[in-house]
């Protein structure tokens, strides 16, 4: 099989993923033509740019809430679907390099976006020009399409969608190869009920990731930092309070982080009579399954349901949690919203919906699966078979679009984390396979 990414695509893909993860383009206060922070419109801008000056037709949604470049002609378009926005960095100090600044160091790109998604998208726009440079005409229209809140509420799709024509096939490239053909139901609420006076916190983080630190300046601090210790959670000491850690994973992992905001939760219901405080510590825990509070939700197509803990807000007024639950692909959505309503009632909490995305399927025997799956086994030599996940891409978005790469096997996962990388070989090999998909899938 001739090579078709060769070191110019590669050293050109890096050089251009410095400039888009240089803007820090998670969602801030709207502003005129940046309905998402102007920092994400600057990285629109920036993708677009470097489409432009790779030859491609850009278009830029003048209110910002997309944008798309394309090459190639036919009747079809072949969508791939990527995102410019991150999630925040956290604490810069904790990185061991801005996380702003695309730092090539030990074989690896650092920086916030380099594997969700910046690096992903990158690598699909430079395997594409790689075909283009050693001669390849496109069947089809290739149609880069660019997302500005994944991470949030997933508007800037929903207004291409609105707009712009449907695509005919396409990819995401923001999971994990082989290919993912199924994706669970997301489903993002809160859970709200009785304020305080006695006690305050504003513990806010994102939906989707686990949180890896909960800070805690209030009263009564040395009976908290007791409970702490009895139930041999971590902390830190600082001047001003207690700071407890865990491990942050995305939320479709999530029983394999450790969620700081749960633990202090549950030490402060030690120490604090309140309803809130009763649900996580005497109810919830830590299963991030939910089976403690809803028993086992899980089917074998793609196994236990999710339940992520992100944030806890006490005012005089209210308390409110940030759920985001990972749904199994056949369990019922409605059903399993009036379940979590009626469990959490006893402790004086009501749901409330945020955003829900639906489940995604396409049969493993459609062309664009088999071929995808076959261009993965020919260049890898892995025998993996197709997978169902908790994550959702913007593959559900669109028709006849599965999620395809960009992580091989035995990546390891820094998304949503600290110190967030891609190894470069690993970068060029899914830029490999990449190219060689979008040649058997829109070449002659």
């Amino acid at each position: 099989m001739d090579k078709i990414v060769t070191e110019v695509e590669q050293d050109a893909a890096v050089a251009a993923l410095k400039r888009l993860i240089s803007h820090p383009s998670y969602t801030t206060a709207a502003a005129p033509g940046a309905p998402f922070g102007q920092d994400i419109r600057l990285a629109l801008d920036e993708v677009l740019a470097i489409c432009h000056e790779l030859g491609y037709h850009t278009y830029e949604d003048p209110d910002g809430y997309y944008g798309y470049a394309e090459t190639g002609d036919g009747d079809e378009t072949f969508g791939i679907i990527g995102h410019v926005d991150v999630v925040p960095a956290g604490d810069p100090s904790d990185w061991d390099s801005d996380p702003y600044t695309g730092v090539v160091r030990d074989g690896a790109i650092f920086g916030r976006g380099s594997q969700d998604d910046k690096g992903p998208s990158i690598a699909a726009i430079f395997a594409v020009k790689a075909l283009e440079n050693r001669g390849y005409h496109f069947n089809k229209k290739i149609r880069f399409i660019f997302g500005t809140d994944e991470e949030t509420l997933w508007r800037g799709i929903a207004k291409y969608n609105e707009k712009e024509a449907p695509i005919d096939l396409g990819i995401a490239p923001d999971a994990e190869f082989p290919l993912i053909y199924a994706e669970k139901g997301l489903q993002q609420s809160y859970l709200v009920g009785p304020g305080s006076d006695s006690l305050q916190l504003n513990l806010v983080n994102a939906f989707n990731a686990v949180p890896a630190k909960a800070p805690y300046d209030g009263p009564k601090q040395a009976e908290v930092q007791a409970a702490l210790d009895r139930h041999g959670f971590a902390y830190e000491k600082t001047a001003t309070g207690l700071v407890v850690t865990g491990k942050s994973v995305h939320a479709m992992l999530a029983p394999q982080g450790t969620n700081a905001v749960l633990r202090l939760a549950i030490a402060l219901d030690d120490v604090f009579p309140m309803p809130v405080l009763d649900f996580v510590g005497k109810c919830f825990k830590e299963d991030a399954t939910g089976a403690n509070l809803l028993g086992d939700v899980s089917d074998e197509q793609s196994g236990h349901l999710t339940f992520n803990i992100s944030s806890l807000t006490i005012t005089p007024t209210e308390s409110r949690m940030q759920i985001d639950m990972r749904i199994p692909v056949t369990i019922d959505h409605d059903q399993l919203i009036n379940q979590v309503s009626t469990a959490v009632k006893p402790f004086g909490l009501t749901y409330e919906n945020f955003d829900y995305v639906a489940p995604l399927y396409v049969p493993t025997d459609s062309d664009l699966v088999k071929t995808l799956m076959s261009t993965y086994h020919d260049l890898t030599g892995d025998d993996t078979q197709p997978q169902i996940s908790g994550g959702a891409t913007f593959a559900r978005t669109m028709h006849n679009c599965v999620a395809f790469g960009a992580m091989l096997p035995g990546t390891p996962d820094f998304m949503h984390q600290v110190n967030e990388n891609w190894e470069l070989s690993r970068m060029y090999k899914a830029m490999d396979i990449y190219a060689e998909a979008i040649r058997r899938l829109c070449t002659d």
